[in-house]
């Protein structure tokens, strides 16, 4: 029935061009519905698996646009044109910015990223190199619109709507809106309760209602807290507790009372370690630090949409950042059992150290709740034009810099530290140039290459600085990479970088991060075990010596016998030992091709468990009904 209404809508439409006189309405309505297909199609990139999926997408614009311009119907005639043309230039705005995010984040906007205000005057450049002159071509048809209705007005029209035209179009509207949905849920059963990936929601329900829908997760989060009571945690507890392995006992308190100094390696992925651009090594030093090291490379990052702070939050609560918003912003007030906050409880002095704004991510208000005693910000350094760049003070000046802070403080301490100069847009002074940008049709991937061989000769600065300062050899060394640099926007780069087509089962494995474990007297081993950041708190807290066994976290000691090779990331892909699953594909890791469903079936439910757990903690603040 829905596409018979649809039909008829047409017939009117038709009908209207032929007298030479066009509805103001449906112009509107046709040009948002063609630029949104425009935009699946060349700039999210939207993987399409079969005609059925493109029918989804090529309709699911369709009813939020009834939806939205339809208000039109019921309004006084003199503001009808008025209301359209806002409407078009408000929708067109959601679009645009949508994009704009996309092109780096490979993601799509929620309402808790809109809420992170206080980043926005630190995102110049990156927004900035994100948006293309040819952008502007998605709002040529509004002004065109405006244009034709100051010199031509009698062109359009805006005809009166009876009770029976009303009816007729809420009728039309809602049963398009059923039959996209009746679509939708045919080809991807249980969409919107089971759906992690943001891309399949888009997909299959349109960006605009996929906005109406974050509208309502949001409602629903916001009121969980609210509702939520201790006896909730008791099902987490228990899950936790039936899923702890024994540690091992050759590792425990391996570097108990020494300092811990760890370090968040901005946008730094694993495919750079031991690998060249135009002959020469891109991290030379990090290729020999990982000789004399535990050096992880199965390791995942788990971040979504908080990214570097996705990154802290993981690394010391041991629990999964939010599938939407970042955790900093949404719930810095949360009660939190953190590593700092144990540390500090155990003698340590704690501190965080980065040289950009102090509510940069909400930092200064989520380290309060994480247990950090001293904050180390922008106003803690020397930072000018000259020792800056990019995002501000580059990575050979804030190590140099803080030599003197770490010097300053009680030991032991823990001290954190993140590093700037190798995020996107991946800028650099020609001076502090050693490695030639690669040649692709990437600027971004060209320019990620020196970045990170700039990082990689800060940290052989600092650790030269920290053995001449007499702070090596009593310091557990902790190196991890925060989140991708490369999104999936770069994969034809990728893929001429690597040598090989960049296919689902590839992109996750991009997914994977350094980390290095290094402490003295220790000798280097490298560890392929499956893991991700979830695993560092259990880790780090074992070599110190301290028991952990009464915290509730999702992570294992990455030195237990016991620990299986599981990881699962954030859009609830995971991987194994042999198979890895993504976008309800199971693959086998041996041969990056396509498996039976039932190898992976096994930790579907994990998978899924978990993340649900850990938002339940979130959402609901459970921890506070938590007696440690």
């Amino acid at each position: 029935m829905a596409p018979t209404l649809f039909l008829l809508g047409g017939t009117r439409l038709k009908r209207d061009f032929k007298n030479q006189k066009y509805s103001l309405f449906w112009v509107v309505f046709l040009s948002l519905w063609l630029k949104t297909y425009i935009a699946y199609k060349t700039s999210f990139e939207i993987d399409i698996e079969n005609w059925i999926q493109e029918i989804i997408l090529f309709i699911n614009p369709v009813s939020f646009l009834l939806l939205a311009l339809g208000v039109n119907i019921f309004l006084k005639e003199t503001r009808r044109t008025a209301y359209l043309l806002t409407m078009s230039f408000l929708i067109t705005l959601v679009l645009f910015a949508n994009l704009v995010f996309f092109r780096f984040f490979n993601d799509f906007l929620t309402i808790p990223v809109l809420f992170q205000t206080s980043n926005m005057s630190d995102l110049g450049s990156s927004v900035h190199e994100l948006i293309n002159a040819s952008d502007l071509l998605y709002f040529v048809d509004l002004l065109i619109l405006i244009i034709l209705l100051k010199y031509k007005p009698k062109l359009f029209f805006n005809r009166a709507n009876n009770l029976q035209d009303r009816k007729f179009y809420l009728l039309m509207t809602i049963g398009i809106t059923f039959f996209n949905l009746a679509l939708a849920e045919a080809e991807r059963p249980e969409l919107l309760t089971r759906t992690f990936d943001r891309e399949i929601l888009v997909k299959n329900i349109g960006t605009y209602n996929y906005h109406l829908y974050d509208a309502i997760l949001q409602t629903k989060s916001s009121a969980q807290r609210a509702l939520a009571d201790g006896s909730e945690l008791t099902e987490i507890e228990n899950y936790v507790r039936a899923n702890q392995k024994a540690e091992n006992d050759d590792f425990y308190g391996l570097a108990k009372g020494k300092n811990v100094i760890l370090v968040s390696l901005e946008s730094t992925q694993s495919f750079v370690i031991n690998k060249t651009v135009n002959g020469e090594e891109i991290t030379p030093f990090l290729n020999k630090f990982i000789k004399e090291s535990y050096y992880f490379d199965n390791f995942y990052h788990q971040t979504g949409q908080g990214k570097t702070s996705d990154s802290e939050f993981i690394i010391e609560n041991s629990l999964y950042p939010l599938g939407r918003g970042a955790v900093f912003f949404t719930h810095a007030q949360n009660e939190y059992k953190a590593t700092p906050e144990i540390l500090k409880e155990n003698g340590y002095y704690t501190a965080s150290l980065h040289a950009n704004n102090k509510s940069f991510w909400n930092r200064d208000l989520m380290y309060e709740s994480l247990g950090y005693q001293r904050f180390y910000n922008s106003d803690d350094y020397k930072v000018s034009e000259k020792n800056s760049v990019n995002w501000g003070l580059n990575d050979k000046s804030f190590f140099r810099q803080s030599i003197a802070h770490l010097k300053g403080m009680p030991e032991p301490f823990y001290a954190k530290f993140i590093t700037l100069t190798n995020h996107f847009p991946f800028t650099l002074n020609e001076e502090d140039r050693t490695l030639e940008e690669y040649n692709s049709n990437s600027k971004t991937l060209n320019q990620y290459f020196p970045t990170v061989r700039y990082t990689d000769e800060a940290l052989e600065q600092f650790i030269t600085d920290l053995k001449r300062d007499g702070l090596y050899e009593d310091s557990i060394i902790v190196l991890y990479g925060d989140h991708y640099g490369i999104s999936e926007n770069h994969n034809s780069a990728m893929s001429q970088f690597l040598g090989k087509e960049i296919t689902p089962f590839e992109s996750i494995q991009l997914q994977r991060v350094p980390l290095i474990v290094h402490i003295p007297g220790e000798k280097g081993q490298t560890i392929s075990t499956v893991s991700g950041q979830i695993d560092v708190r259990p880790t780090l807290l074992h070599l110190l010596g301290i028991e952990n066994d009464d915290y509730i976290e999702f992570g294992k000691d990455l030195f237990s016998k016991e620990k299986i090779d599981f990881t699962v990331l954030r859009d609830s892909s995971f991987i194994m030992k042999n198979y890895l699953y993504t976008m309800d594909t199971c693959y086998d890791k041996k041969t990056g091709e396509p498996t039976e469903k039932e190898s992976c079936e096994r930790y579907l439910e994990k998978a899924k468990q978990e993340l649900e757990y850990s938002d339940k903690i979130i959402y609901g603040d459970l921890l506070r009904f938590y007696e440690h």
